[in-house]
């Protein structure tokens, strides 16, 4: 059984990775603009393990991808240069195996849409790839998109229709286009015609189908929003419902032409599509979430699913900062993100919740944290940056456990910027201290040099000394630390385990640096250089290099190991060849040691994907969870 076992998504991780982040800027004409980086597509399935390689799709390829529920599988979107023209294909991958693909260029145009739903189970002889086609051609053809599964044959999609002239009309921020909501069934096979049902009249234009389920998961109720064909691009939204036991259509909120002076209510303007998952649970009621435009600002809005009835959440009061809101996400049940902001205020996060009342309550996750800088008096001048839950802290009984993570470099230094990724780890309950140790940048050029020749030995000592003063200080406490770090941080975390193998619990290292003298990169001079070495083009690696830097690297500590090891490698990485890190898992192996590793393909040097960069996070927080807390012998 694998010792990395994942106990689920990290929501606050997601949600703080997703807070913009400007990335350049520069003035132009009297203003300024900024760069926006283009998405990577990189996928990772969930069922983690030892040695376990993951999937990557090319981010220029792939248009839109989506995860099945058991994380087995994921359902791919693909479109390929061919000559001057363009191919489309869906496919179906299992791992990095690919186990259905098919051409749809003849029967579909661009893929103009992301996916937005999870796909049903299916079982694996099931699982061949089929192109939906009406029963009855019609003259001009339906496109489907926004497609939701209610069971394993019946799904809900809206249909993109033609003009009377066979125009398809743009409908990028267009609320007004003929769309009608569809139901198609049959079973799975090598080709079917399915049945397809249209649910809504012509004159609507509707959108973006949501399922609601009862407690059995049975689908009760459809829900979609609906504009009149024509007139404005954008208008005034109505939400409809379809009970699907009964087949009957109902208007839930209507079209609002005025506000009356009893409720100030303007009517439903929200963004073009619900969220994926719109519902929650308050007492007997279920409803959907929304934020919508009331005026000036949007506000949140909770709508009965069964009578309509709407209650705005986020009220605007007097004296409060005029507060615009965003809905991001439910859990299905009694909790949902928001975010919100002013026009002199950036975006914050925020977390609502029912209590045991029933009562709506608000947290501002990161409101719990708080970061102070502390010197470490023994070692001049590293001093380490503390990242605190003020819940965790104060709870009694033992501290909580304590992550050490030494930057990388070893030249540079980690600040008091915010990083989401620590940030989420403080959110879980761990203390968090990153030391600036000898050879950190900002503290002169003294303390750079002074590293030089002295690499695996004075910042070893450093990070040692800065958990012993946490220690002492009442932050920490013996036996509830551990380490991760990257690259030479993952260096220096190798070395801590090795040379000290009884003070951390578990580490956890991405791309490490574990033996110098190996090392196969696109700076190799820093090889050199760190060990107060010259390097020219010349330079050869003799025994008596290697020697030096053999020993001044963790592999020499590898028999003292004792702490369980998570790795993290990424496959393509120049800067520091994945040969290091898979060299010390097998080190490791070799000696009976507790390792795991997990092997990102078409991933580089940070692990920066996407879903890397979140795979990454919730395997590290994993680990220490199920590891951190018990001492090695």
């Amino acid at each position: 059984m694998s010792l990395l076992q994942h106990t689920g998504p990290s929501t606050l991780y997601t949600e703080l990775a997703e807070l913009p982040l400007p990335v350049s800027a520069d003035f132009v004409g009297g203003g300024w603009c900024r760069n926006i980086t283009r998405s990577l597509t990189k996928t990772f399935p969930e069922g983690i393990g030892s040695d376990h390689q993951t999937t990557s799709h090319d981010s220029f390829e792939v248009k839109a991808f989506r995860t099945s529920p058991s994380k087995s599988r994921q359902a791919v979107l693909r479109e390929v240069a061919h000559g001057t023209s363009t191919k489309r294909f869906v496919e179906i991958w299992a791992g990095i195996q690919i186990e259905a693909s098919l051409d749809v260029t003849k029967y579909h145009d661009c893929f103009p849409y992301r996916w937005s739903t999870a796909f049903t189970k299916a079982t694996k002889q099931d699982m061949l790839l089929v192109a939906l086609s009406l029963a009855q051609p019609t003259q001009a053809p339906v496109l489907f998109g926004q497609a939701t599964f209610a069971t394993e044959d019946i799904i809900y999609t809206s249909g993109y229709e033609h003009t009377k002239d066979g125009r398809l009309l743009g409908i990028k921020w267009c609320f007004n286009r003929p769309m009608v909501s569809d139901r198609a069934g049959d079973s799975f096979g090598a080709k079917v015609s399915c049945n397809a049902l249209k649910l809504t009249p012509s004159e609507r234009s509707c959108r973006s189908p949501r399922v609601l389920y009862d407690n059995n998961q049975t689908p009760t109720k459809l829900f979609w929003f609906s504009n009149p064909v024509g007139g404005p691009h954008a208008s005034c939204v109505s939400l409809e419902s379809r009970d699907l036991t009964t087949g009957t259509n109902k208007v839930l909120v209507d079209t609002v032409m005025e506000p009356t002076p009893e409720t100030d209510f303007p009517g439903l303007y929200p963004n073009y599509n619900m969220p994926s998952s719109p519902f929650l649970r308050r007492g007997d009621h279920t409803y959907i979430v929304l934020h919508s435009l009331w005026r000036s600002r949007a506000t949140i809005l909770f709508i009965d699913t069964e009578s309509g009835a709407i209650s705005d959440e986020t009220k605007m009061r007097d004296g409060e900062p005029l507060y615009n809101w965003d809905l991001h996400a439910t859990d299905d049940k009694t909790h949902f993100i928001c975010s919100r902001s002013t026009p002199t205020t950036p975006h914050e996060v925020l977390l609502g919740y029912f209590d045991e009342h029933d009562n709506l309550n608000w947290k501002n996750a990161l409101r719990d944290l708080t970061a102070s800088i502390i010197p470490i008096g023994a070692r001049p001048p590293t001093e380490t940056i503390v990242i605190q839950s003020k819940k965790a802290s104060t709870r009694p009984g033992p501290k909580p456990i304590c992550v050490t993570i030494p930057h990388g470099g070893p030249h540079i230094s980690t600040t008091t910027s915010f990083y989401p990724a620590t940030a989420a780890l403080a959110l879980e309950g761990y203390t968090i201290s990153l030391p600036n140790y000898t050879g950190s940048m900002g503290f002169g050029e003294k303390y750079i040099q002074k590293l030089v020749g002295h690499c695996g030995a004075m910042e070893v000592q450093d990070v040692v000394e800065s958990v012993n003063e946490l220690i002492r200080l009442g932050i920490s406490e013996h036996g509830r630390q551990v380490i991760q770090g990257a690259s030479y941080g993952g260096f220096l975390a190798a070395h801590l385990i090795g040379q000290y193998p009884t003070l951390f619990n578990a580490a956890v290292m991405r791309n490490p640096i574990t033996s110098f003298g190996e090392l196969a990169s696109d700076i190799l001079d820093c090889a050199y250089t760190e060990f107060g070495l010259q390097f020219t083009p010349d330079s050869l690696m003799t025994p008596a290099i290697f020697q030096q830097m053999f020993e001044a690297s963790p592999i020499a500590h590898v028999d003292n190991v004792r702490a369980p090891v998570l790795l993290l490698i990424g496959e393509d990485d120049l800067r520091v060849g994945p040969a290091q890190g898979l060299r010390f898992y097998h080190a490791l192996k070799g000696r009976e040691r507790r390792v795991e590793m997990l092997w990102f393909k078409g991933e580089m040097h940070l692990l920066n994907g996407i879903e890397a960069a979140r795979v990454s996070l919730e395997a590290g927080r994993d680990w220490f969870k199920n590891l951190g807390q018990n001492p090695v012998d």
